[in-house]
């Protein structure tokens, strides 16, 4: 039986981007309302004397500000079996490994459907800016992604990547159906329990449907390098492949090999216009639009500590558009680029006041001792969503949807 994939709508999620954001302070309050009585319940707000409070004013009063180290006693708890309600009013049973891209290591972050749920709405959302400026017509997306296995801690909580956690619900597919933009690979390749071997047939997939790939992908841009800097040695075994229709014995995974037998049939005369095309190459310039010559954009987190990987990623993409992915941290979400066409390096991002409860603690710069100088806080008293003021600088504390308020930078 056929899966019924419904129409995704344009207009109908800009109409609800427009609705929130222009009542952003009213939206705020109700979802910090809603993540405070979802919440009332854990031990953490029980301990804290909130009582059942649910206003901002009562949430500022008496629960205070933290860091990821400040509230780590709880998570090992929960990653030690403790499946009572210690952090949020329904109990832990997943938990993400963040990037570590901010403190250099990854840490445990708590995790749950309604997380899940936020991050589709930040895609939808920015899909929809994105579709109405560079139009996917039924197009197939070259997405370099990977779904590493969960695993279980010693007290029995599932645990793996954020991306895994996302990648693995049932309903990021059903996503990428609605938006008709399904991907290249199979998804045993995706979840494939070798990154190598997953990203050499994502690479033999994107040749195979070449002339159906409009958009490449990834999470984060240096994903894209390094994948297009393994083409570049591998490109001779991939024309092989294709010529004989036969996949590399390097891939050993057995349900991966299966899956790609599926698609690589014998194509000699694909297989020669790819080697033609990679011959033509001067120093593998624009080496993305020669292979895939429908594709619109690339897209992915191109800002913070990815912006190193743009000028590479611009070799490889010639003169196609850079679209920087969405603004977000470990603990969640926080705004979308609703300006896809901007470069990534003057990328702005829009906060969805509905995905969570957002904080910001004004900084001010001072000169050092030496001329050098440094952000200092120098508010204790941190300023709401609608009370940002344009040309300030700010650190950002994220309430999220599983009861989590954490500073999302520190």
């Amino acid at each position: 039986m056929l899966e019924k994939v419904e129409e995704f709508n344009i207009e109908r999620v800009m109409e609800e981007f427009e609705r929130v954001t222009k009542d952003a302070e009213r939206i705020q309050k109700e979802t910090l309302k809603r993540i405070l009585e979802d919440n009332a319940s854990a031990e953490y707000l029980l301990n804290l004397g909130l009582n059942g409070r649910t206003d901002p004013e009562s949430f500022k009063a008496f629960v205070p500000l933290v860091t990821h180290k400040d509230l780590e006693p709880y998570i090992n708890r929960i990653l030690d079996g403790d499946f009572s309600s210690v952090l949020t009013g329904k109990p832990i049973t997943t938990m993400s490994l963040s990037s570590g891209t901010t403190q250099g290591k990854p840490k445990y972050v708590p995790w749950n459907d309604k997380l899940f749920d936020t991050t589709l709405q930040i895609y939808h959302t920015s899909f929809a800016f994105r579709n109405r400026e560079f139009p996917i017509n039924g197009g197939k997306a070259l997405g370099f992604i990977y779904s590493s296995k969960q695993f279980k801690t010693k007290g029995g909580v599932l645990a793996g990547t954020a991306t895994t956690n996302v990648f693995r619900n049932p309903g990021f597919r059903h996503a990428m159906k609605t938006t008709q933009s399904p991907f290249c690979s199979p998804d045993e390749v995706i979840f494939g329990p070798d990154f190598h071997q997953s990203l050499y047939c994502h690479l033999l997939c994107g040749l195979i449907f070449r002339e159906e790939v409009q958009l490449v992908s990834s999470t984060f841009a240096h994903s894209i390098v390094y994948a297009f800097r393994t083409f570049e040695q591998v490109w001779e075994e991939l024309c092989v492949d294709i010529k004989e229709g036969v996949l590399n014995s390097k891939v050993t995974v057995p349900s991966v090999r299966a899956a790609m037998s599926k698609l690589l049939k014998p194509d000699p005369e694909l297989a020669n216009l790819i080697h033609s095309k990679c011959m033509g190459l001067s120093n593998w310039y624009g080496l993305i639009p020669e292979l895939f010559p429908n594709v619109k954009y690339v897209h992915g987190i191109m800002t913070g500590s990815m912006e190193p990987y743009l000028k590479k990623l611009r070799h490889y993409g010639g003169e196609l558009p850079l679209l920087t992915s969405d603004y977000g941290s470990s603990e969640g979400w926080i705004g979308t680029n609703v300006k896809p066409t901007v470069p990534p390096e003057l990328a702005t991002y829009t906060v969805l006041p509905q995905i969570g409860y957002f904080e910001f603690i004004p900084l001010r710069e001072l000169e050092g001792a030496k001329g050098d100088s440094s952000f200092l806080c120098m508010e204790a008293k941190p300023v709401g969503l609608t009370e940002v003021k344009i040309g300030e600088e700010y650190e950002i504390v994220v309430t999220n949807p599983a009861g989590i308020q954490l500073l999302s930078l520190t």
